[in-house]
């Protein structure tokens, strides 16, 4: 059985410092270590020979079905043979909140349920996206891999007596080995990185107490969520999606754990999305506070009042992107010596989008802020001080070209969406400011509030096409707008705003499918096209229901929750064919789920008088 999975034939691991991606076959093809911005350990996701940790029967056929332990982030890959069935569970525990550790533990614990199963093991690591060449060490207890400036040790799961059990040889600097289990035998292996010492002998008592452990983790986090509406499974889902991508020791959260997947296949729309964007995160943390979640928003704000002490508050105040460690190193080039995903190539690591203007940061970032002070998450003086400078930076620059939410590498323009979150920065600072009697240059911030207001009234409404369009003086039109009922600017049965939605759905819907534009009309500098993207289509759902149409909002709803994978993770967009596409799975697409069922719930309320 070859293994080329596709981008949705994974599940998601992680213990909020990185994160690992297990395909249905039980391969481990994608894991960053020690960080989610760290070089790969196992990349075979984007390369054949990028690494990977394989765990499958030796006999074949075999088939396989993969779920989550229910309320967790624990992973189950099952083996259906005719001699018996075996599982891979999958989880890493969850590291400490208060400190950044290099050493990560990701463990497969084996385990036969019915008959007799032998299973193949192969560990083999190619670090440094597979340019760090290491030796390999056998021990008695496991395998040390050791590139010099990193390294990962491999222990057994075994019990007094069971050498009997396992076989292994190594092989081009990687350990393939087998083990024989039994109804009801419980073995494995844990890969470690940075080990206090040399492979040990893990008792599986000890890795059922860490299983233990950490059902109980994400079972108590998941406790606090206050979400009791129709899409409960989907929406919690989705919320412990945002927590994986969460990094603990800072409370950024990356926009996806994955670098180089493709938005079109064979295309170059490969970009590296393992940073921390303002505008993902704060989105991601305004998501989790309509469910109850506050810690990350408090953390959160927390690393981001760093990133603004610690700017040289020049040209912009705040970058669009940071490392989770807040550091703005993000130069990007390209891994030659890799294939990329089923042939798509560059693969890029870093992100040159990380030096673009990209006006509507602000707007998120105040409408988050805003959102966390409704539900008791009061600013500080200091946090205030730092609010009333970013506007004051504001007003000075909310009217300049930049290059967009979309991050165009064609050059920049007056994107309507640029203004429309500027506008809500100013509008959300100034409702704090008055709600809390804080000290700020109101009056100024409400005179550019204006002026932004009657700017995209003129210049961003096109008559001729009945809607608000992406840039001044185009045609083009752009999804991100959707959004301008949502934020206020504009009522929801407004019938410009009831224009706009007709014209977004004749020329950005296909079978209720939403693209964010159309590249074709409005160039963005890059060849090639791409699929629908998923936020989009959620945030359509969402601008359909406050705008009335419940029922069509309901049935995009329920189409778009088709296309989830196995386990209910989105990748950022949809392809022709139904394919997900992009890097996966995508805090875009997971917090506009959350947004599109809470507004959703809301809508039908109202209808039912509830």
């Amino acid at each position: 059985m070859d293994h080329s999975p596709l981008i949705a034939d994974h599940g998601l691991v992680g213990d909020l410092q990185t994160a690992a991606l297990v395909s249905t076959d039980g391969t481990v093809d994608w894991f960053c270590c020690p960080r989610f911005d760290s070089p790969s350990v196992f990349g075979a996701l984007l390369d054949p020979d990028g690494g990977h940790c394989r765990i499958r029967p030796v006999r074949q056929p075999y088939t396989t079905r993969q779920l989550y332990f229910p309320d967790t982030a624990i992973l189950i890959t099952r083996f259906l043979t005719e001699s018996g069935s075996g599982e891979v569970i999958d989880f890493m525990p969850p590291a400490s909140r208060s400190r950044a550790t290099s050493g990560r533990r990701l463990i497969r614990m084996l385990r036969c349920v019915r008959g007799r199963v032998a299973f193949s093991v192969d560990v083999v690591p190619r670090f440094d996206y597979g340019r760090r060449p290491h030796t390999t060490c056998v021990t008695e207890d496991g395998a040390l891999f050791d590139s010099g400036k990193c390294g990962l040790t491999l222990h057994a799961v075994r019990e007094p007596g069971d050498a009997r059990l396992a076989h292994i040889h190594v092989l081009e600097g990687g350990v393939y080995g087998s083990v024989t289990l039994e109804t009801g035998q419980v073995r494995g292996v844990v890969l470690e990185s940075d080990a206090e010492g040399p492979p040990r002998a893990f008792r599986v008592a000890e890795i059922e107490q860490a299983f233990g452990d950490t059902v109980r983790f994400w079972r108590s986090w998941l406790a606090r969520s206050a979400y009791r509406g129709r899409w409960r499974e989907t929406v919690h889902r989705s919320a412990i999606t945002l927590k994986l991508l969460t990094y603990a020791p800072t409370g950024a959260m990356v926009a996806a754990p994955t670098m180089g997947l493709p938005e079109q296949l064979g295309g170059e729309r490969n970009w590296d999305y393992r940073y921390t964007w303002i505008r993902d995160a704060s989105l991601s943390v305004s998501s989790l506070l309509t469910l109850g979640f506050t810690a990350e928003a408090v953390d959160f704000a927390r690393w981001l009042g760093e990133r603004y002490q610690q700017s040289a508050h020049g040209d912009d105040p705040i970058n669009v992107m940071y490392r989770v460690d807040g550091s703005s190193d993000l130069t990007e080039e390209s891994l030659a010596h890799w294939a990329g995903y089923r042939g798509s190539s560059p693969v890029r690591i870093g992100n040159a989008a990380s030096g673009q203007l990209q006006l509507d940061v602000y707007g998120e970032l105040f409408d988050t802020v805003y959102q966390a002070d409704r539900r008791g998450i009061e600013v500080g003086h200091q946090g205030w001080q730092a609010l009333s400078e970013l506007l004051g930076w504001l007003t000075e620059n909310w009217d300049r070209p930049e290059e967009g939410i979309w991050e165009t590498r064609e050059g920049k323009a007056d994107f309507t969406y640029g203004r429309l979150m500027s506008w809500v920065a100013f509008d959300r600072g100034i409702r704090l400011a008055t709600a809390h009697g804080r000290p700020g240059a109101v009056e100024v911030w409400r005179a550019h509030r204006d002026r932004i207001y009657d700017q995209i009234w003129e210049h961003g409404w096109n008559p001729l096409r009945q809607a608000f369009v992406q840039r001044y003086g185009s045609d083009a039109l752009d999804a991100s707008l959707l959004r301008m009922a949502d934020v206020g600017f504009i009522a929801p049965q407004d019938p410009r705003w009831l224009a706009t939605l007709e014209s977004i759905e004749a020329d950005l819907v296909t079978d209720s499918l939403v693209h964010r534009y159309d590249s074709g009309v409005s160039p963005d500098g890059l060849a090639g096209s791409e699929g629908t993207f998923s936020l989009c289509t959620f945030g359509y759902v969402s601008a359909l229901a406050r705008a009335g149409y419940v029922d069509k909002a309901r049935l995009v709803f329920e189409k778009m929750l088709t296309f989830a994978n196995h386990v209910g993770l989105y990748a950022e967009e949809i392809g022709p064919t139904g394919e997900q596409l992009g890097n996966f799975p995508q805090a875009f697409t997971h917090l506009a789920l959350i947004d599109a069922a809470l507004t959703l719930d809301r809508a039908e309320s109202v209808l039912c008088g509830s």
